[in-house]
């Protein structure tokens, strides 16, 4: 019987190599990429704006998360029965 890998694959993982079609686009992009012209107009490297845009959801949904609890904190009733009503409703949904 044949084992297989069920570990976490991790970016670091992947070999590419260097010569590869792929890896030579990859640079030339980033090469024009980084000419001031570009830089001028705003344009940043995919990567780069993955990266800062995943930051920014996780720091609005970690604020958003933090004014929730903190509304929640101050009326605990009221938004308890909130909570209750919406499960009756769907409750009485899924019944159907």
């Amino acid at each position: 019987m044949t084992e297989t890998y069920a570990g976490q694959t991790l970016a670091d993982d992947i070999v590419d190599e260097f010569d590869s079609p792929a890896s030579r686009l990859d640079r030339e992009a980033d090469a024009i990429l980084q000419r001031e012209e570009m830089r001028s107009l705003g344009v940043r490297p995919i990567r780069q704006a993955l990266k800062e845009d995943a930051r920014a959801v996780g720091d609005w949904g970690r604020a958003r998360a933090g004014r929730l609890r903190h509304t929640v904190e101050e009326e605990p009733v009221r938004y308890s029965l909130y909570a209750l009503g919406i499960g009756v409703l769907i409750g009485l949904l899924a019944a159907r």
